[in-house]
């Protein structure tokens, strides 16, 4: 069982990190860490083989935070620039993760560094070129382009955790605020599970007299 360490300063979304991974068979989640300072004295504490790292940490880069691990890391940031890619590969991340993401792109990720451990075993032994160029091949293994069309899971599951929170129905532009996305985001989603049917869609008059969608989990 490969244990994974969660370094995420949002706390929903650390916790979806967290049970995305535990659905990955050989993967399981043994700590969450909000800050830098978190993650360090988690990091002594429980030992794991592997950390999932945000960049933007309360008091501090995760990338600096990087550069300071003996152990495997993969980044999950919003941190798309150039620079920071760079600066993450070259404090030692295995793999770079852009948010937001599917479910199935983390697991195809962590399915590949599984296969790279297993390639690289923790022994004492010698390991010739050809496999060490396997065992970096494995690596890539997991990275595919996204669909534009498709959804992320994590975004999916957070407003459904907002509905799910609420006492009342929502409008997108509620959401949006609650979950510091943009409007239009808020309401491609809604809409998209308005059409499966996981959602109610109603309407609601407000002091100007014009219409606004709301929304409320079904069932």
């Amino acid at each position: 069982m490969i244990r994974v360490l969660v370094v995420e300063d949002d706390f929903r979304v650390a916790q979806v990190h967290a049970e995305f991974t535990d659905r990955v068979r050989g993967f399981r989640t043994v700590g969450i860490a909000h800050s830098a300072a978190e993650a360090r004295d988690l990091l002594a504490e429980h030992r794991p083989e592997l950390v999932l790292l945000d960049n933007y940490l309360p008091d501090g880069p995760g990338i600096a935070l990087l550069a300071e691990l003996d152990v495997d890391a993969i980044m999950l940031t919003a941190a798309s620039d150039p620079a920071s890619v760079r600066a993450a590969l070259a404090a030692g991340a295995l793999n770079y993760l852009v948010k937001p993401f599917t479910a199935h792109q983390l697991k195809d990720r962590l399915t590949a560094y599984a296969h790279y451990r297993s390639r690289l075993p923790a022994t004492d032994g010698a390991v010739d070129q050809e496999e060490i160029d396997r065992a970096m091949r494995s690596l890539r293994e997991g990275d595919r382009p996204g669909s534009p069309k498709g959804q992320s899971s994590i975004t999916t599951k957070l407003i459904t955790d907002a509905l799910r929170s609420a006492t009342a129905p929502k409008s997108a532009s509620e959401v949006a605020d609650e979950l510091g996305i943009a409007r239009a985001t808020a309401q491609r989603y809604l809409a998209g599970l308005a059409q499966d049917g996981k959602v109610t869609m109603t309407l609601r008059y407000g002091a100007s007299g014009r219409p606004e969608h709301q929304y409320e989990l079904d069932g």
